[in-house]
């Protein structure tokens, strides 16, 4: 783990400890918070999104990538948006509605594919980039846009 200008550098060896950090992660956020998630396919976001989920009081079966749905509503301790902007081609009226509905919510919002509608994105959030590190190995990186978030995730591991 590394704390370098305001990111933290964190690595996975497999999907299990990918949903581990997500757990921990997870379990600081706040009803307001919006996660935005890049990386490529196969990168680990959804995995990621579980452990979120699950550190919430979710079930983790019950989470998917909502690829052609747009969003997903889960109930656990919080109400939590999972929006996925893959298929996002130009940013619409109806996504930017969706985007405002959700951000401006009480609701802890996940957003996969978050580099397609990035001026949609509220400037207070939570940046998570994950990148293929050979294997099953990924490497996490974290970028709170705050510093009620940079403190909240400096003993992640």
């Amino acid at each position: 783990m590394t704390i370098l200008n305001n990111k933290k550098i964190l690595r996975s060896r497999s999907s299990a400890q990918t949903r581990r950090i997500g757990a921990g992660i997870g379990a600081r956020l706040r009803p307001g918070d919006v996660v935005a998630l890049r990386g490529e396919l196969g990168s680990g976001k959804t995995t990621l999104v579980k452990g979120i989920a699950g550190a919430l009081g979710v079930n983790e079966r019950e989470v998917s990538s909502p690829t052609f749905a747009l969003v997903h509503e889960y109930r656990g301790k919080s109400k939590i948006y999972h929006i996925d902007w893959y298929r996002l081609g130009r940013v619409s009226g109806a996504d930017a509605s969706l985007a405002e509905e959700c951000f401006g919510s009480d609701a802890i919002t996940l957003v996969e594919w978050a580099e397609r509608g990035r001026a949609l994105l509220p400037p207070n959030r939570i940046e998570i980039h994950l990148k293929h590190a050979g294997g099953n190995r990924r490497i996490i990186t974290l970028y709170p846009w705050s510093p009620k978030h940079e403190k909240l995730f400096r003993d992640i591991t």
